[in-house]
């Protein structure tokens, strides 16, 4: 951890002066901004912040006395987007099925209003990626089986 670097040859010998160092309570530019000085985007929020309240009391009055753009930015705002809930169902289903089968089961019983058709799309996606993964091992067993043969030419 503690390695000693050497310096390049071209380096060898050199020492920086003292004049070559920042000097402390001096600005490297001094030419730069002044302490003190805010720049524009910090005069924008400041303004902003100090403004808002306001805005939101005249947007909840304009709410308050009916004005729909108003209402819905304020409920917006206020309460989270309803989501869709999962829930158990039941229905014919055979798991030994074929995949086209299954997939025809599902769309029978959101047919029969059994299922709601969110809960049904969620299904048939399932069984979609069972069916990748099944292929996909059955590739890897059709792979494992001609490597154990041993074919050699």
């Amino acid at each position: 951890m503690n390695e000693v670097v050497q310096q390049p040859s071209w380096m060898q010998g050199f020492v920086p002066g003292p004049d070559t160092k920042f000097k402390k309570g001096q600005s490297g530019n001094p030419a730069g901004k002044p302490k003190g000085v805010r720049d524009k985007r910090a005069k924008l929020l400041n303004t902003l912040l100090t403004e808002a309240g306001e805005v939101v009391d005249a947007v909840l009055a304009r709410a308050k006395e009916g004005d729909a753009a108003s209402a819905a930015l304020v409920l917006g705002r206020v309460l989270p987007a309803l989501r869709a809930q999962s829930q158990t169902v039941e229905f014919q289903f055979d798991p030994e099925a074929s995949i086209t089968v299954q997939i025809q089961q599902v769309l029978a019983a959101v047919a029969a209003g059994e299922v709601p058709p969110d809960t049904g799309e969620q299904i048939i996606r399932a069984i979609g990626t069972l069916s990748q993964a099944r292929v996909t091992e059955e590739l890897a067993a059709e792979v494992a089986a001609l490597k154990a043969r041993d074919i050699t030419p």
